[in-house]
């Protein structure tokens, strides 16, 4: 079974690596071109080229994937079946093209949280469980039939980068068992037609206002907006003293039994021992891990070491 694989970031590398492991024939790979990155704007490979180069097999960059010349290089390679984890949105003439088709590893219980960011929304949204499905492309975006699916738990202090890491080793795994259920013909899809619809959750692009924390919500709702954007995009508030501001951002709160009454939300509160507190609607929150403007990322202890003027500072 002749394979091409299409995936570009970290994310995806796991996977190319333990099909080729298991013995898939991946015979070319198709990512994102090299884009300048760093101070001097150096060209810089995508981790799944790095990865294919090591691995001898050869690559793909298509600026537009619905190049003439791109698509005829692609078709030369006969797939009989193409994988894709975490890679742009494919054009029919190129999905389509393998008689197997087109298998995708999507990081969220299908049909829940369809869309580009499945692992912040269902963090934001305070899940318990989430979890991965492999299914086989289709025109909607994200709504083809499901192969196989796997679920993981959620820890209530879990953020995006620690559940990305952990669905990264699963999702391999989990494609690996999804082509060799193929292989073997045993594969049945399920459409997402036959789950309940009527409760699902979409996970739409993260945007710069969607990142924007609001203090006047409930300790809990920030808590998991905050661990839900952590590490990236990071969600972000201002630092205000007087008529002063400063971009803030926080990676890392926690639930406190710390008390204050007649406290109004983005209050800070700093302890003698290097703790920051923050009023949220109903509650405090005790930030961990912030990073303020033209700094680097740093535990509170460490931030508070450099902070000069403590009093009459408050988030918004």
């Amino acid at each position: 079974m002749r394979i091409v694989f299409l995936g570009t970031p970290d994310f995806a590398v796991p996977t190319l690596e333990a099909i080729c492991a298991a013995g898939f024939d991946v015979v070319a790979v198709v990512t994102a071109p090299d884009r300048p990155a760093g101070r001097g704007l150096q060209l810089r490979s995508s981790p799944v080229k790095n990865c294919a180069v090591n691995l001898n097999i050869p690559v793909l960059q298509p600026e537009k994937l619905r190049d003439p010349q791109f698509l005829e290089e692609l078709q030369k390679f006969r797939a009989d079946i193409q994988v894709v984890v975490a890679f742009r949105m494919l054009p029919e003439l190129v999905w389509n093209m393998p008689s197997l088709g087109t298998w995708n590893l999507h990081a969220s219980l299908l049909p829940n949280y369809r869309g580009a960011a499945p692992i912040n929304h269902a963090i934001i949204n305070g899940e318990k469980e989430t979890g991965l499905s492999t299914f086989k492309l289709v025109h909607a975006i994200d709504q083809g039939a499901i192969a196989l699916q796997r679920k993981l738990a959620i820890g209530p202090d879990e953020t995006a980068g620690e559940l990305h890491d952990k669905m990264m080793l699963a999702g391999a795994a989990l494609m690996t068992d999804t082509l060799k259920q193929i292989h073997l013909g045993t594969m049945a899809l399920k459409p997402q037609e036959s789950f309940p619809l009527d409760q699902i959750r979409e996970a739409p692009k993260l945007t710069a206002a969607f990142c924007q924390i609001r203090f006047n919500q409930s300790a809990s709702h920030v808590h998991n907006h905050i661990r839900g954007l952590s590490p990236f995009p990071g969600a972000h508030c201002s630092l205000v003293h007087g008529t002063e501001s400063q971009h803030m951002k926080l990676f890392r709160t926690q639930q406190t039994a710390f008390t204050k009454e007649n406290t109004l939300p983005g209050t800070l509160q700093f302890s003698d021992d290097g703790h920051i507190y923050v009023r949220c609607l109903d509650a405090w929150l005790e930030i961990i891990e912030l990073q303020q403007a033209g700094k680097r990322r740093m535990h509170a202890q460490e931030y508070l070491k450099g902070l000069r003027n403590h009093g009459n500072l408050r988030l918004e």
